[in-house]
This record gives structure tokens, sequence and C-alpha cells, in this order.
């Protein structure tokens, strides 16, 4: 049984890292993106590369940050559970 467990905590952290790295690539290859298309469609200068970086890398900071946040949320109500109280016994 404990096997089990043991196998399922791999997976969810490899899950969970699998989502981190997507959150973090995904926005900013979306900025990116546009800038390749405001320099091809509109004529804009390479030099919109640029901002279109920082900002993509500040939309990837945010959402790993919020991820963060989500993830240690859901341990510290795991942790709660665990706690044995006067209704709650083991």
């Amino acid at each position: 049984m404990k096997e089990m467990k043991w196998w399922m905590d791999i997976v969810k952290n490899l899950t969970m890292l699998t989502q981190f790295s997507f959150t973090l690539v995904t926005p900013l290859l979306m900025c990116l993106g546009i800038c390749w298309l405001l320099c091809a469609k509109v004529g804009l200068g390479g030099w919109i590369y640029i901002p279109g970086f920082f900002f993509g890398m500040g939309g990837s900071g945010m959402v790993a940050w919020k991820l963060y946040i989500s993830v240690t949320g859901k341990q510290k109500k795991e942790e709660t559970k665990k706690h044995i109280s006067f209704n709650r016994h083991e």
C-alpha cells in the first residue's frame, strides 16, 4: 500500500513540475508571437521584441506566483486535515 502512495506522490510532483514549466513558457511565447505579428504585419522595428520579452517574463512570473500560492494553500489544508482534534481520532 505504501508503494502505491509513493508512486502517486511521484506522479503528483511530476504533474506539478510539468504544469510549472508550461506556466513559465506560455506567456513568454505568446508575447513574442504578438511581437512577431507586429513586426511582420504592421511594420514595427525589431525593438518591439525587447518590451515584449519583459512583458512575457512578467506574465510568467505572475502566473508562477499564483501557482505557488495555490500549491502552498493546498498543502496547508492537507496538514490541517491530518491534525488530530477532539472530534477526529485516528
